[in-house]
C-alpha cells in the first residue's frame, strides 16, 4: 500500500522550508533509518531520514523548491514492486496533492547535514502564451469563471497555484496600479553592484528580529564590571588543569560568563521568564543560549542547567557546540529552547552594543570588550579592566527596577567570583 511522505515539521516555529534536495532518486529502494532530503530550516540544514521502508516511487516536490508548506506531501512511498496509484498526486501540483488525504503518511526524522546543498537546476520556463498552473488552481478557476490569464502565480518558477486563484475571486477589480516609485537607495543599473540571494536561514533570520523588535517593548540597563578577580580566577584555575586526559580543561573568559549569568539568574530568577498573554513563564531551569556567528547568520546553542555544571563542563560543553554550530551539526534540541541568552561580542573590541531578544526569553546579556581603564577606588584613581555590559528585557515580564537588581547582582558575582567555583 502506497503512503505519502510528509514534509517533516523540524523546528517548533517551522511553518514552511525549502526542500534542497534530493538524496534518493525515483524507483530507488529505501530502508528505515535511510537520508533521503536535505530540508533547509530557520536554523540549518537538516537531514530526513526516512522511518519506513520501500521503493521511492514518485517525488512530488523537485529540488530547490521554497516554502513547501509542513505536512505537505513531498513524495509517495511504495510497497516493492507495487505501482503508483492512478489517483496519486503529481508532481506538477504539490498543493493538490495536500488537500486529499494521506493515507498512512510517512513521518521523517531529522539530523543535521554539515554540507550545503547543490544549487538546483532551474525549472524550464513555460512556452509563449501558455498559462503555467497546478490542475487543482485550473479547476477551481473553471468552476469560479476565473481567466488564469489575468493570476498572477506565486508557486515556484511563477506557477499559479490555489491560494493565487482564490485570492482572485475574493478580491474586487483593482484599479490601474500607479507608476512604481523606486527607492533611493535601490541600486540602477548604472550603478556597480552585486545581488546576493537571500538564503532560508537569513530570510527566517530577518523575519523573527522584525518581529522580535516591532512586537516586543525593549528596555535596556547597562553597567560597568570590573572583570581583575575573573581573570586571577581563570588563570589559577587553568594553571590547575592536568596538561592532557579526560580531565583536562581550558578555561576562556566566556566560560566564566555564562556561568556567572546562571549563578546570577538563580539569584534573580524573576528575569528567567517568558511572557505570554494570559501568565508570565517562570523558567525551572537555567538554560542559557549562547549566541554564535555562523556563515549564514546566528545561531544560539544552549547550554542546558549551567547552574548546576562546573566550569569545566561548561568549558567542554561549550566548545563542542560551538564548533558543531559552525559546522552546521547541531540537533534540532541543542538550540531550540533556553530561557536566558548571551551575546558576547568582546573578542572584536566593541565597547559597548545592545541586543535584540531572542523570544520568547524575556532577556539577553550583551557582552562587550574588556579593557584597562581608568577607576576611582576610595579616593585614589586606579586602574582595572572594566567591560561594559547592557541588559535587554521585554518591558512586559521584567520591569526597570528588576532588570537593574539583574544587572547588580551579575556584577556581583563577576567581581567576587568564588560563588562561581562552590
Amino acid at each position: 500500500m502506497s503512503v505519502n511522505i510528509l514534509m517533516p515539521a523540524l523546528s517548533p516555529t517551522m511553518t514552511e522550508g525549502k526542500l534542497a534536495r534530493w538524496l534518493k532518486k525515483e524507483g530507488e529502494a529505501i530502508a528505515s533509518g535511510d537520508v533521503i532530503a536535505e530540508i533547509e530550516t530557520d536554523k540549518a540544514t537538516m537531514e530526513v531520514e526516512a522511518v519506513d521502508e520501500g521503493t521511492l516511487g514518485r517525488i512530488l516536490v523537485e529540488a530547490g523548491t521554497e516554502g513547501v508548506k509542513v505536512n505537505a506531501p513531498i513524495a509517495i512511498l511504495v510497497a516493492d514492486g507495487e505501482a503508483v496509484p492512478d489517483g496519486a498526486p503529481t508532481a506538477a501540483a504539490p498543493e493538490a496533492a495536500s488537500t486529499a488525504p494521506a493515507a498512512s503518511p510517512v513521518v521523517a526524522s531529522a539530523k543535521s547535514a554539515a554540507a550545503p546543498a547543490p544549487a538546483p537546476a532551474a525549472e524550464a520556463a513555460p512556452k509563449a502564451g501558455r498559462v503555467f498552473a497546478s490542475p487543482l488552481a485550473r479547476r477551481i478557476a473553471a468552476q469560479k469563471g476565473v481567466d488564469l490569464v489575468t493570476v498572477k502565480g506565486s508557486g515556484p518558477n511563477g506557477r499559479i497555484v490555489r491560494r493565487d486563484v482564490e485570492a482572485a475571486v475574493a478580491a474586487p477589480v483593482a484599479a490601474p496600479a500607479a507608476p512604481k516609485v523606486v527607492p533611493q537607495s535601490t541600486p540602477t543599473i548604472d550603478v556597480p553592484h552585486t545581488a546576493v540571494p537571500n538564503s532560508s536561514v537569513r530570510k527566517v533570520i530577518a523575519r523573527r528580529l522584525t518581529e522580535a523588535k516591532s512586537t516586543i517593548p525593549h528596555f535596556y540597563v547597562a553597567m560597568d564590571v570590573e572583570l581583575d578577580a575573573l581573570l586571577a580566577l581563570r588563570a589559577q584555575l587553568n594553571a590547575s588543569s592536568p596538561a592532557e586526559g579526560p580531565g583536562a580543561f581550558k578555561l576562556s573568559v566566556n566560560d566564566l560568563l555564562i556561568k556567572a549569568v546562571a549563578v546570577t539568574l538563580r539569584r534573580v530568577p524573576k528575569v528567567n521568564a517568558s511572557y505570554t498573554e494570559d501568565a508570565t513563564i517562570l523558567y525551572d531551569d537555567v538554560d542559557v543560549s549562547v549566541a554564535v556567528s555562523v556563515p549564514d547568520g546566528l545561531i544560539t546553542p544552549i547550554i542546558r542547567n549551567a547552574d548546576r555544571k562546573s566550569l569545566s563542563q561548561i568549558s567542554n560543553e561549550a566548545k563542542e557546540l560551538i564548533a558543531r554550530a559552525r559546522a552546521g551539526k547541531l540537533k534540532p534540541q541543542e538550540f531550540q529552547g533556553g530561557s536566558f541568552s548571551i551575546s558576547n561580542m568582546g573578542m572584536y573590541g566593541v565597547k559597548e552594543f545592545s541586543a535584540i531578544i531572542n523570544p520568547p526569553q524575556a532577556a539577553i546579556l550583551a557582552i562587550a570588550a574588556g579593557e584597562k581603564r581608568a577607576v576611582v577606588k576610595g579616593d585614589a584613581l586606579a586602574i582595572a579592566t572594566v567591560m561594559t555590559v547592557t541588559l535587554s528585557v521585554d518591558h512586559r515580564v521584567v520591569d526597570g527596577a528588576l532588570a537593574a537588581e539583574w544587572v547588580a547582582a551579575f556584577r556581583s558575582v563577576v567581581e567576587s567570583p568564588l560563588s562561581l567555583v562552590v
